[in-house]
């Protein structure tokens, strides 16, 4: 399924490869290695394509990773070279065109781009709770859990204004600025990035279902895997709150000294919060607490 779904972007990138070459002509038209109009409508006469199907299969091949861009050159990147001999490469290629799903398909016009980076954010959640469900699942279901994850994304971010503030009514107060994001209907952005994602072949939408695909199926239970696996590592102990891991870090006196004459170092005294022994122990302030993978 990977390599068919790449296989018109994995085209394009070798013509671009045969007849874009050192001293053949050039791909770039804005300094951002993208195809100018008239490559792109020499590319299709050759092809047998329309140059906006040229100009899309690019940008599919340039997510894929099929061609890297350097500065402001392209050139074919080692997933295209190992195309016909290697399967795992094609299927990285086309995890990386999952994961740049939101790039894949524009945007709706005139939405908040705030509004539309919450809706990127919290579509994992939306494609793990697919996953879990292994069917189709009603799109109104979908929009219900984009709204709650959505709520708590903001609840989160939860902006203080910095500094000493006056009450409000009182004279020379500033008004706090409006969310506009929060006025956003969502129901139009879920609906962008359902058709998004069905564009890169992770899911299908119809009759007001969305069922994701065999492969995309995979890619979300590969990384729930990955998040699983991570958060039982000694670096992923996520459940301890910041002062917690701060508190037991301070409290870990220095490693023994190795210098030679060095009188012995006082046995070290573990970490509450860490329990291997202080030599293959991890800082507990290495881990960031605020840091949560996309996923």
């Amino acid at each position: 399924m990977a390599r068919s779904g790449l296989a018109d972007a994995a085209r394009v990138a070798r013509w671009a490869d045969s007849a874009l070459g050192p001293g053949r002509g050039s791909a770039t038209s804005d300094g951002k290695a993208t195809l100018s109009d008239a490559t792109a409508g020499q590319a299709a006469r050759e092809l047998g394509v329309t140059a906006a199907q040229v100009l899309a299969d690019w940008d599919t091949a340039r997510l894929a990773g099929l061609i890297e861009v350097h500065g402001d050159t392209a050139r074919p990147g080692w997933r295209l070279r190992a195309w016909n001999r290697d399967d795992s490469a094609v299927l990285r290629g086309w995890v990386a065109l999952f994961d740049a799903w939101s790039l894949a398909h524009p945007e709706p016009a005139g939405q908040e781009h705030a509004a539309v980076a919450e809706v990127v954010s919290a579509m994992p959640q939306v494609l793990s709770f697919l996953q879990l469900s292994a069917g189709p699942v009603p799109v109104a279901q979908l929009l219900d859990l984009l709204e709650q994850r959505v709520t708590e994304l903001r609840t989160e971010r939860c902006e203080v204004p910095y500094g000493p503030q006056l009450e409000p009514g009182t004279p020379g107060a500033v008004p706090p600025a409006p969310d506009v994001a929060a006025d956003t209907p969502l129901a139009p952005l879920l609906d962008w990035a359902l058709h998004a994602l069905a564009s890169v072949g992770a899911l299908t939408c119809g009759d007001g279902q969305a069922t994701l695909t065999p492969l995309g199926n995979w890619a979300v239970w590969v990384k729930l895997e990955q998040i699983c696996v991570a958060a039982q590592s000694p670096a992923g102990n996520i459940e301890q709150s910041a002062e917690g891991m701060l508190r037991g870090s301070a409290r870990t006196p220095p490693a023994p000294s190795t210098a030679p004459g060095s009188p012995p170092a006082p046995s070290a005294t573990p970490s509450p919060n860490c329990s291997a022994p202080p030599a293959a122990r991890t800082p507990c302030c290495a881990v960031s607490p605020s840091r949560r993978c996309a996923w």
